[in-house]
């Protein structure tokens, strides 16, 4: 079994894949998703008067700090160094785009960095405007690119 699947040992147990002997490499991965808003919700964000302040501050600093402790939330995760962390947020027509990319130094990759980036990010937007409107979501979060590491570069197909 435990040919099979990299985080279970011969007996089946879960386990944390020791990559003590691997060598760290540059890695970065970028996730995006998206949080589905109304007009109102929009107009709001547009214009500042979203009653809890600066949303888009509050996210962008939440999905950083999302990324930081991305091993406490994920039992099987290691914990990495988090060398550099970006979370940008685009209001459109019909919702807020979020595009995080993490970048690290170290034995293993950033991918679960990135996703959680973009979840905490999404969740403290939904968090700060959810007095607006309950009818907000959270859609679509996908890993887009990775790099470094053995499996190297990967683009998410168009």
């Amino acid at each position: 079994m435990s040919d099979r699947f990299t985080h279970l040992d011969a007996a089946g147990h879960a386990r944390m894949v020791d990559v003590t002997e691997k060598q760290p490499t540059v890695r970065a991965a970028t996730a995006t998703g998206f949080v589905r808003c109304s007009p109102p919700v929009i107009a709001a964000l547009r214009d500042g008067s979203v009653p809890k302040g600066d949303v888009l501050a509050v996210a962008r600093i939440a999905g950083i700090q999302g990324a930081k402790r991305t091993a406490e939330l994920l039992p099987l995760a290691h914990i990495i160094g988090v060398h550099g962390a970006t979370v940008d947020l685009k209001i459109t027509a019909d919702g807020v785009h979020i595009e995080a990319t993490v970048r690290t130094a170290d034995r293993t990759g950033v991918e679960m960095e990135a996703f959680t980036a973009v979840g905490v990010a999404a969740l403290a937007l939904v968090d700060m405007v959810k007095g607006l409107d309950k009818s907000v979501t959270i859609e679509r979060i996908a890993l887009q690119r990775k790099t470094g590491g053995k499996s190297g570069e990967w683009v998410r197909p168009e």
